[in-house]
């Protein structure tokens, strides 16, 4: 005869058995919500390696050219793709179809980052042939990979602090050749922020160029603003990147940074002084890694989706 007692025992190891089975069912949910959760996208320096590799197929992309107009356009789709609104900037210099291309996503102060899509026709500085154009993997699509993984690598952490720009600027490397501008493009995109309501939000602007080099060094560049280079240098040696950015001023480079020095707006260059193979038939993608672009991409995007807006003890 089964007791009373009895029963309530075996009541209460009925409910505590289906106790056990919504604790565990819970449990069971929980895993996978969290599995399903989108891990964190990082900068990737092969999918920018990839980008170069992209360009360089193309062969060289001096201003007007077909090459570099298929180059705008592979940038704003790649852009358009990851969200960013896109806007471009069209004119014309002796004749030549010139056209800006501008990323732009998020909210808050305005920091601009930059970079030349064009490559320069000519490779003046080649110790063997100087009347062949120069192919442009160091000098141009470098710069442009790296600044197209950031598109896909940012994410709120850095757009919800700040509205970001991506540029790519077109002409910036002809300058010298007969009276064509230096940094047309660059000067043509800075001309009319002076001109926007959008000036006041601008925080400070980073120019990259020649940043995927095998033998990759960065230095001081002397016409750029101080504290927003001890800022950027300072996030690559919390990085471990303190052998490769070198905090000592070695260089007076010209570059599209130049135009907004010259208009009063806070910038740096990001660019690899001594690189050998400059303005030469040597600018080939055998001398950029993968690695090189990594490590610009992750200074970059730690200092985004960090404190984008700390400043260098010179400020």
């Amino acid at each position: 005869m089964i007791s009373a007692e009895m029963v309530r025992h075996r009541k209460h190891w009925a409910r505590s058995r289906r106790g056990l089975c919504v604790i565990r069912a819970l449990a069971i949910l929980l895993v996978l919500a969290a599995c399903e959760q989108p891990t964190r996208v990082r900068f990737d320096g092969k999918r920018a390696y990839a980008h170069a590799r992209t360009q360089m197929e193309w062969g060289p992309r001096p201003v007007g050219s077909e090459e570099a107009a298929k180059t705008a356009e592979y940038i704003a789709r790649y852009l358009e793709r990851y969200g960013w609104t896109v806007e471009y900037q069209d004119f014309a210099i002796q004749g030549l179809q010139i056209r800006n291309v501008i990323g732009k996503k998020g909210v808050g102060p305005v920091v601009i980052l930059g970079t030349h899509l064009d490559t320069r026709p000519v490779a003046d500085l080649d110790p063997v042939n100087r009347s062949l154009p120069v192919p442009g993997a160091n000098g141009g699509a470098s710069g442009v990979s790296v600044l197209l993984e950031l598109a896909r690598a940012l994410g709120p952490e850095a757009t919800d602090q700040a509205e970001i720009w991506l540029v790519f600027f077109d002409g910036s490397t002809r300058g010298s050749l007969g009276s064509f501008p230096e940094c047309a493009g660059a000067r043509h995109m800075a001309d009319k922020l002076l001109e926007s309501p959008d000036l006041r939000r601008v925080r400070y602007t980073l120019m990259i160029d020649f940043v995927g080099d095998v033998d990759q060094q960065f230095y001081y560049e002397w016409n750029s603003t101080m504290w927003v280079q001890e800022r950027v240098w300072a996030v690559a040696a919390e990085l471990g990147y303190q052998s490769y950015f070198v905090p000592e001023h070695r260089h007076n480079l010209l570059s599209d940074h130049l135009v907004f020095v010259n208009r009063g707006l806070p910038v740096a260059l990001i660019a690899d002084g001594d690189y050998a193979y400059k303005d030469t038939t040597q600018d080939t993608l055998d001398k950029i890694s993968a690695d090189s672009l990594q490590r610009v991409g992750d200074v970059l995007e730690s200092l985004l989706e960090g404190e984008p807006f700390a400043v260098g003890p010179s400020e």
